[in-house]
């Protein structure tokens, strides 16, 4: 068995500009062989107070070939540790955009949470990007789903049997809720 990771899709190139406030940090990268999304650090150092949001600089910007957006994503460690998440996610950086690339955290704790330079902060993934054209008709095939939606269909399910063993099944039961 080969345990050299197979990356299905060929990989594409980037161009990144480090800016002024970015000098001496790490380029966005992948923790691991399997790693999806790219670590991306803060190019600045805050703290972000319970309930508040705040466009993170990363000290670059980049040239994302056309066909392509890259993904901002949140840290899972940061939105269960501390309740720190990306807003707008995920946020897209469209292949024409040349400013600096920024990260839009939320506090959604109940605590401060101190970002130091060079903190890792979110991930960013590159993808394809499918364009499409609308055609505008004046009514749309029927399906069984219809209008219905916002969880439509999660409403209707079978009865829970309780006396089944739940051994390593975590529970929600002890999540705070505001």
């Amino acid at each position: 068995m080969n345990s050299t990771p197979v990356h299905p899709l060929k990989e594409i190139e980037i161009a990144l500009q480090r800016l002024p406030n970015g000098g001496g940090l790490p380029l966005p990268a992948y923790a691991s062989d399997g790693a999806a999304g790219m670590d991306v650090v803060a190019a600045e150092t805050l703290t972000l107070r319970p309930g508040t949001r705040h466009a993170i600089a990363t000290g670059f910007a980049m040239a994302i070939p056309a066909g392509y957006e890259v993904q901002v994503r949140p840290r899972s460690g940061l939105a269960l540790k501390h309740g720190v998440t990306c807003l707008n996610t995920p946020g897209t950086i469209d292949s024409d955009y040349r400013g600096e690339v920024k990260v839009i955290l939320a506090n959604l704790g109940d605590e401060p949470f101190d970002i130091k330079r060079g903190d890792r902060i979110a991930q960013l993934v590159p993808a394809p990007v499918q364009r499409a054209a609308f055609a505008e008709v004046t009514t749309l095939d029927a399906t069984a789903r219809g209008a219905g939606g916002f969880g439509s269909t999660g409403i209707e399910s079978d009865a829970v049997d309780e006396t089944a063993d739940t051994a390593g099944v975590a529970s929600l039961s002890g999540i705070k809720l505001r």
